[in-house]
């Protein structure tokens, strides 16, 4: 499932290596709380402070299945972090901190994911997560299919992007 905080200006900045690069350990605790504060702005009735091992294990098993996390920084400090495997295309968390709004991380990041995976990504993202969709319509993505998010059981959108042939 994927959760997004940042504002897009239409116009995706292509990636900056400087600001990018692979999760380390000691990155996680932080991307747990960016993903906790960014998914209790959207839904402030869910504990997701609750998720915190369920996310971590989550990231553990995709690694380990050949997914890859991508963290950005902004001024030193961590804005967000993207979860994509790259054979596979499948995007399963893209997050920017709240206090990262607008500074273009989120396009950077959705940037990164589809030069990793360059066919397609997928995604599944809360049917009422409006904020979300707009972003991955701007983006290029389009409406597959529907579906259920397992953790919360709200009904969920299957969205795709694919490059240009």
């Amino acid at each position: 499932m994927t959760a997004l905080t940042g504002a897009t200006h239409g116009v995706t900045p292509p990636p900056d290596p400087a600001r990018l690069r692979r999760r380390g350990d000691a990155n996680l605790p932080e991307m747990l709380d960016l993903w906790v504060d960014s998914w209790r702005a959207a839904y402030p009735d869910i504990d997701f402070d609750s998720r915190r091992p369920w996310l971590s294990n989550q990231i553990t098993t995709l690694e380990q299945n050949g997914a890859v996390t991508l963290c950005i920084f902004h001024a030193g400090a961590l804005a967000g972090f993207v979860v994509i495997h790259p054979e596979t295309g499948w995007l399963d968390q893209i997050c920017v901190g709240e206090a990262f709004k607008g500074n273009g991380c989120a396009e950077a990041l959705m940037a990164a994911a589809r030069a990793m995976s360059p066919g397609v990504v997928r995604l599944d993202v809360n049917a009422d997560n409006v904020r979300a969709i707009r972003f991955y319509e701007r983006n290029g993505f389009v409406q597959i299919g529907r579906g259920e998010n397992t953790l919360s059981g709200r009904e969920t959108m299957q969205m795709e992007w694919r490059a240009a042939e």
